[in-house]
């Protein structure tokens, strides 16, 4: 089996005020998507920024760069939550399910989640829980940031990637949670036990939509 191969692509970035993350000044983040190839066909996890609206553009200031893959080019697109930083192109991709998790996107149709026309004329496939895409690409829930909050795994035969999406926003976050679980001190997300199963001591590369660092290690079992 060949394993999957994952491209990052760079779809600008936005603004994150102060008082949004409760730092001294205004922050400017990234914006990630990625393009997995693997052996039943390709996937596109998040498809960034689109078209926002007078209101979002004057509080985030976004720089966009345009996402250069065309829909036949996909067979398959999964968000990792449904805030507008992550779904502005989903309709680019009218005919091609995009995977979800139930709750996040009754959170989002239920009002005052994101932008509401970029749900609009999407093909949603739901599903609650784990999901398995193909032989070693699994979808694994990563409530937190959102309830509905999904990442990505992948099996890469030595190592597994991890599309982590904005389960945390930095790589250094993840850095902290995953040294106080090694350690046995400090309380963690617990998923992290999920993505140590998953690695089964392999090196595991965990990736993020809004951090172009990635954590890189062993991820010891659960204890």
């Amino acid at each position: 089996m060949t394993s999957p191969t994952v491209h990052l692509l760079d779809l600008g970035y936005f603004v994150r005020p102060a008082a949004e993350w409760g730092g001294p000044h205004a922050r400017v983040e990234p914006v990630l998507a990625y393009l997995v190839r693997h052996e039943d066909g390709t996937l596109l996890f998040d498809t960034g920024m689109g078209a926002g609206s007078p209101e979002a553009d004057a509080h985030y200031q976004p720089v966009r760069k345009p996402l250069a893959v065309r829909p036949h080019d996909v067979d398959l697109v999964v968000n990792c939550h449904l805030h507008f930083d992550h779904i502005g192109g989903n309709q680019r991709f009218a005919d091609i399910p995009v995977v979800v998790q139930r709750k996040e996107l009754a959170t989002a149709r239920a009002g005052g989640y994101t932008l509401d026309h970029l749900l609009d004329g999407v093909r949603y496939e739901e599903i609650d829980g784990e999901h398995e895409i193909a032989p070693g690409i699994r979808i694994v829930p990563t409530p937190g940031h959102t309830e509905g909050h999904q990442s990505l795994v992948l099996h890469q035969g030595d190592r597994v990637t991890v599309l982590a999406g904005q389960a945390y926003d930095f790589a250094s976050e993840f850095a902290t949670d995953e040294m106080g679980r090694r350690a046995g001190l400090l309380p963690y997300r617990p998923w992290i036990d999920r993505f140590a199963e998953l690695a089964d001591g392999r090196t595991a590369h965990v990736r993020f939509a809004h951090d172009r660092a990635l954590w890189e290690g062993v991820l010891p079992p659960p204890r």
